[in-house]
């Protein structure tokens, strides 16, 4: 519960600096994780049941699954209907190449949020989330990739997409100036 309040002050406060709606950031965090309590066979189950894509990864490491079940569970269990904050919700582990402003904005909080444990370069990212949220995106997929393969984790796809795209994003940045 510490984490969810942390996630959802943090995507509020993030809104207000990058010019979103705080509300709406603010459900997105109340609502980012309301699948997490299910175990592995009952996200595999509840995913195949109600037609919600499994890829390899995600079948590897079911964990994974509950962003998008947590975006089925915000539209059926607590009546959400905007499609932003669904989306923020079912991106908000992996994240996407391409991410939007709600994305970005949930994506963020739920790595840097206070109650988080100290990760390498947390302190570095919290302040580049409130000035370049790409910038900050980079770095946490940089970060997440870098564990995902010392502690030898699945890996999603997605994930390396998501780096791979940020990464080519802040480059081409650097060569217009």
């Amino acid at each position: 519960m510490e984490h969810t309040i942390g996630v959802a002050y943090t995507a509020a406060s993030l809104a207000f600096v990058h010019g979103y709606d705080p509300h709406k950031a603010l459900l997105s965090g109340m609502l980012h994780d309301c699948a997490k309590y299910l175990d592995d066979a009952q996200m595999l189950t509840l995913s195949k049941k109600h037609a919600i894509p499994v890829s390899e990864a995600e079948e590897m490491a079911p964990s994974l699954l509950h962003a998008k079940l947590g975006a089925f569970f915000a539209a059926t269990e607590y009546d959400v209907t905007d499609e932003e904050i669904l989306d923020a919700i079912r991106c908000h582990t992996t994240g996407r190449p391409g991410m939007n402003l709600p994305e970005k904005i949930l994506f963020v909080a739920d790595y840097i949020e206070p109650n988080r444990k100290e990760l390498p370069r947390i302190d570095e990212i919290r302040k580049e989330a409130y000035t370049d949220l790409d910038l900050s995106i980079l770095h946490i997929t940089e970060d997440t990739l870098a564990y995902l393969k010392e502690k030898a984790k699945t890996l999603d796809p997605q994930t390396a997409e998501t780096h791979a795209y940020y990464r080519e994003l802040i480059a081409s940045r650097g060569a217009a100036h």
